[in-house]
């Protein structure tokens, strides 16, 4: 198959497939207690498991993913989930945490063929460009919010190795998929590696926009991997005392938030990015001010991992659709810098909460949140001049 469209099915199997593969990264978080008592390590030493998935992803990201502008995207994005496959299978083996830090590494190293699928969805996407990254983007997301309620329910009953078993599984079947339904699609840069990475910095330079972008994605997910991961200690002590299967029920309310992901990529091809990203960098502050005032009250939580959720996967979105504006012949390289920055946000986000928690535990963890979310709005404020078509 060489069109160059897109169908409704074969957006459908590129969202599901997108969800699958970055779920990986996130299943250690609900997770890490478990982990804990099977090596008898300490929440500090057991965290490092989840700042090692997203380093590892930001590695790949920045090493793998432009690749996407060089080569045939769909070969590229089917070889990087059998590699995945195979380090699932070993992470379920590992009978070491340093085994399991070098495989949960690998497994953010190789999920970054998401990031071939969004670039690839855009350039193949003729009109409605946003509505379609949406679509996708709102597979992504329930796989990262779905993530934790499916390690948690399966790590609490039949133990966290089979969390990545069955992933493997699952990442197999949706490769299967993609082989059999997507086209294949010349690739434009005829360059060196070298060239290829070299031409990738060159993006930070050629657009204002994307460094903007850029910065306030790593703040907004920072802020969101920082919650996400101090989250489960704070619920599994007192007064909550929850088991991991709960805290994972709290991913399921913020499914509600990534649904709404293509509408507000719709809207980001309507001219309103602006007026969303700044709506919701308030609606994040706001979002974790109601945690830090009512540390002890369940509702308070369930309320703001719904407004936090809804905030930080609006940005995203639109934020997306905004770098899709630019030269449709880099969009692997832009995707690139974004989320190359994106992750890196996010892993120093995990490893910033994870050391508030150790030293000051939920107070200083919600100060270093307030930071990140009062950054992500200054950052949004400074760029607001930048001009693009959809800004």
């Amino acid at each position: 198959m060489n069109s160059k469209t897109l169908t409704s099915g074969q957006i459908a199997i590129m969202a599901v497939s997108a969800g699958v593969c970055v779920a990986n990264i996130y299943y250690n978080q609900p997770i890490l207690p478990h982990m804990a008592r099977t090596f008898q390590a300490t929440e500090n030493e057991v965290g490092r498991v989840a700042v090692l998935a997203q380093a590892g992803y930001g590695v790949g990201l920045f090493f793998l993913t432009p690749l996407g502008d060089k080569i045939n995207r769909k070969r590229l994005m089917l070889f990087l989930q059998i590699l995945l496959v195979i380090a699932l299978g070993c992470m379920a083996l590992a009978s070491s945490l340093l085994l399991v830090n070098i495989m949960s590494f690998f497994i953010g190293l190789f999920a970054v063929s998401v990031q071939i699928i969004v670039p690839m969805a855009a350039s193949l996407a003729k009109e409605n460009r946003g509505r379609v990254v949406g679509i996708i983007f709102t597979g992504i997301l329930v796989g990262v919010l779905f993530a934790r309620v499916f390690s948690g329910f399966i790590a609490e009953w039949f133990g966290w190795r089979y969390v990545y078993g069955i992933s493997a599984g699952m990442v197999g079947v949706v490769t299967l998929a993609l082989q059999l339904s997507l086209p294949n699609v010349a690739s434009a840069f005829t360059g060196s590696y070298g060239q290829l990475l070299s031409s990738t910095l060159a993006q930070v330079r050629r657009f204002p926009l994307l460094r903007n972008t850029a910065l306030l994605g790593a703040m907004v997910f920072g802020t969101f991997c920082s919650f996400w991961t101090t989250l489960t200690f704070h619920l599994s002590g007192p007064p909550f005392q929850y088991q991991t299967g709960t805290i994972g029920l709290f991913g399921l309310l913020a499914i509600g938030a990534a649904l709404l992901a293509p509408v507000f990529g719709k809207q980001a091809d309507k001219g309103n990015a602006k007026q969303i990203r700044l709506f919701m960098a308030f609606l994040l502050i706001f979002s974790v001010l109601i945690v830090k005032v009512f540390p002890l009250s369940a509702t308070a939580f369930i309320l703001t991992v719904l407004l936090l959720d809804l905030g930080a996967q609006s940005i995203q979105v639109t934020n997306t659709a905004l770098i899709y504006t630019l030269d449709s012949t880099a969009h692997s390289r832009i995707n690139t810098v974004y989320m190359t920055s994106y992750f890196i946000g996010g892993a120093i986000g995990t490893f910033v909460g994870i050391q508030c928690w150790v030293w000051g535990g939920w107070t200083l963890v919600t100060w270093q949140l307030l930071l990140w979310s009062s950054l992500a709005m200054l950052v949004l404020l400074l760029g607001l001049r930048l001009k693009t078509a959809n800004a």
